[in-house]
């Protein structure tokens, strides 16, 4: 009934790449000032090396990667899912609602819509190449002197 359930649900149809996941170090800085509340994620939360000691906070979240549900619950939070979180705040009073960066390094790789009028589809799509040496990736389909390029 509430903005918060109508966000919520419509964040649950969303894709996976319109889910993007989340860092412990980027919910703690999210989470500052904010004791007493829940951080509501629909998506993954992860964890985060760099970061030295996690704050004590309540996480509700669609999935936890295993040392982040172990880093959380060491600092005395909880990690609670969904079905949880509508017994204990139905209408989504006292919660945070996050998401994860919408811009992520991961995206360079998936190219644009493919359609039957879009021939450039794969345009500009970073690949998975281990080195950008001379070697890797730098011939056919790259250059229009080695045969075409796409």
């Amino acid at each position: 009934d509430s903005a918060f359930c109508a966000t919520v649900a419509k964040r649950l149809h969303m894709s996976k790449v319109n889910t993007p996941p989340i860092g412990l170090n980027r919910l703690a800085k999210y989470m500052t000032n904010k004791d007493g509340k829940i951080a509501v994620i629909v998506g993954k939360v992860t964890d985060d090396v760099r970061m030295m000691e996690c704050p004590k906070m309540s996480v509700c979240a669609l999935s936890f990667t295993e040392n982040a549900r172990k880093r959380i619950v060491a600092a005395g939070g909880e990690c609670i899912t969904f079905d949880q979180l509508a017994l204990r705040a139905p209408t989504g009073s006292n919660t945070v609602l996050l998401r994860g960066p919408e811009s992520r390094e991961a995206l360079a790789h998936f190219g644009k819509r493919t359609t039957v009028t879009n021939p450039h589809a794969y345009d500009g799509v970073k690949p998975f190449v281990r080195s950008k040496g001379r070697k890797f990736e730098k011939a056919r389909g790259r250059r229009r002197s080695r045969g075409f390029k796409v």
